[in-house]
């Protein structure tokens, strides 16, 4: 098995997009297989080594920094088998270290979709298992955990699990019981936390009554055991997608756009057993944000871009050649209705345009990184979403509460889902000390409206003390003592999600 230690080789495993210092290991490890995985597990168990799982680097709570033991990069484990298609749609597998990109392309080269499209497209698909990714899209498809057939694992005594959904599910005491291949059953006990009100959560295990026990390895941050391969529900390829990037001159319009197009694609969605053959209904697939200090930073770069307006929204929507122009005019008249600025406007009805409208859309957190880069800072960056009727006062308590600051900051995102990101921008050290308060001030709004401190990144390990403030002690002692059922010795993933000193009293 390929082996790393030398500093310079392994230096770019100790970190990850959060730029969280500190990271040290011995050495890295580079499994080609399940069997290779397992051996490396079941002798981490016996020695009591910490193993830190390293996917692509791209996350952005710190969950891939390993502090000692050994990280075993999944990075060879990049195979994508069949791709099957189905009536309705298809399945793939594909091994963990598949980068998601390449696995969408393999699927759509056989005009199937794979729907989950974080912005990094260059996570690894077991990474997204792994934190439960979700994106702009997730608007009309759902997160991750909505695509997952079936997943093998490697625990972290080397035992392999082949867990197909539908086959385990807890009990209705919130047992589990998991039948391993060497005779042992493995038991453990769901924590009792409620989950909160929000349409996308990505903080703790996730947790149902009855739930189907595949559920609780998808978001589990490499806690639990390590994912190597993946079987994946496909939808067929749309015809066509309806893009577009609208300008408004008022927040309060906007923010009615939203919230129209939002009751018109849930409500489409749900008459869509009845409609003929043929009929068409606004349905988004995505609905972005972007405020007019995105908009101003993304101006620098692009003289396109409207001066003087308070925001824009990003939609996608799928359409073929029988729907195009009547979907195109339900649009365009949602948008007169709600004063949008049709001619600053842009539309795309063809691949190019469109990947052109999706690139700006990411050019903005590139922009962020290269400013913060420059001033020698970290941004600050939220990650909460909110109950539907909390979010317009959630989104002006973020403005009101930055206009007095004085920091400078952008906000954008999945307004679709009330989940949009806050990225403060400190320029010195008192500006971060700064931008950190006001971090924890909004986290306890959003707590107390019933949301999530994490809709899509996940805890790792920088986000320990606000998921500790949304559950409580007595929670991730129940979230310990669930880990050390499939943990028994605590080597895996230490200080993902809590601390180490909630497992020694689990």
């Amino acid at each position: 098995m390929l082996t790393k230690s030398n500093a310079d080789e392994i230096a770019s495993y100790l970190t990850d997009a959060s730029n969280m210092q500190g990271g040290h290991t011995a050495r890295v490890v580079f499994p080609a297989s399940t069997a290779e995985v397992a051996e490396v597990m079941a002798d981490a168990t016996r020695t009591g080594t910490p193993v830190t799982i390293s996917g692509a680097g791209t996350g952005v709570t710190g969950g891939r920094v390993p502090f000692g033991g050994v990280v075993l990069a999944t990075e060879r484990l990049a195979r994508i088998g069949d791709i099957v298609h189905e009536s309705g749609g298809g399945y793939a597998t594909a091994e963990a270290g598949v980068v998601l990109q390449t696995f969408q392309r393999a699927v759509a080269a056989q005009g199937l979709l794979y729907p989950p499209d974080p912005t990094e497209w260059s996570c690894y698909l077991g990474g997204t298992v792994a934190t439960n990714a979700s994106g702009a899209r997730t608007f009309k498809y759902g997160t991750t955990r909505d695509y997952i057939r079936r997943l093998k694992i490697v625990l972290p005594d080397g035992e392999v699990l082949d867990v197909r959904r539908g086959e385990w599910r807890a009990d209705d005491a919130g047992q589990v019981r998991l039948p391993l291949a060497s005779g042992r059953v493995l038991v453990a006990h769901l924590p009792r936390y409620q989950m909160p009100r929000t349409r996308k959560h990505a903080a703790g295990y996730f947790i149902a009554p009855g739930m189907d026990v595949l559920d609780l390895f998808i978001g589990s941050e490499g806690t639990l055991g390590v994912i190597t391969e993946i079987e994946a529900a496909l939808l067929p390829q749309p015809a066509n997608v309806l893009a577009g990037i609208v300008f408004f001159a008022s927040e309060t319009d906007l923010l009615a756009f939203v919230r129209a197009a939002r009751a018109q694609s849930l409500q489409t969605r749900q008459a869509g057993q009845t409609r003929q053959a043929g009929e068409a209904g606004l349905d988004a697939q995505a609905l972005e944000y972007f405020d007019a200090e995105s908009l101003a930073f993304l101006r620098e770069h692009n003289a396109r871009v409207p001066a003087d307006v308070a925001g824009a929204i990003f939609f996608e929507q799928q359409i073929s050649d029988d729907t195009e122009d009547e979907l195109m005019t339900a649009w365009l008249s949602l948008l007169e209705t709600h004063q949008a600025l049709l001619d600053d406007s842009w539309f795309a009805t063809n691949a190019n345009d469109r990947q052109a409208l999706r690139d700006f859309r990411h050019q903005l957190p590139v922009r962020v990184n290269e400013w913060i880069a420059r001033h020698g800072q970290r941004k600050v960056s939220t990650d909460m979403a909110v109950p539907d009727e909390a979010f317009p006062a959630m989104l002006r308590c973020y403005q009101d509460t930055l206009r007095a600051s004085g920091l400078r900051y952008v906000i954008f995102g999945h307004i679709g889902d009330n989940h949009v990101h806050v990225n403060i921008l400190p320029r010195d050290a008192a500006e971060a000390a700064s931008a950190r308060d006001l971090y924890r001030q909004f986290v306890e709004r959003a707590l107390a409206t019933g949301g999530t401190v994490s809709a899509e990144h996940g805890i790792g390990k920088l986000k320990r003390p606000y998921l500790q403030m949304m559950y409580g002690d007595q929670a991730l002692r129940e979230m310990a003592a669930l880990k050390r059922a499939f943990d028994p010795a605590g080597i895996l993933g230490r200080g993902n999600m809590f601390a180490e000193e909630f497992l020694s009293e689990s």
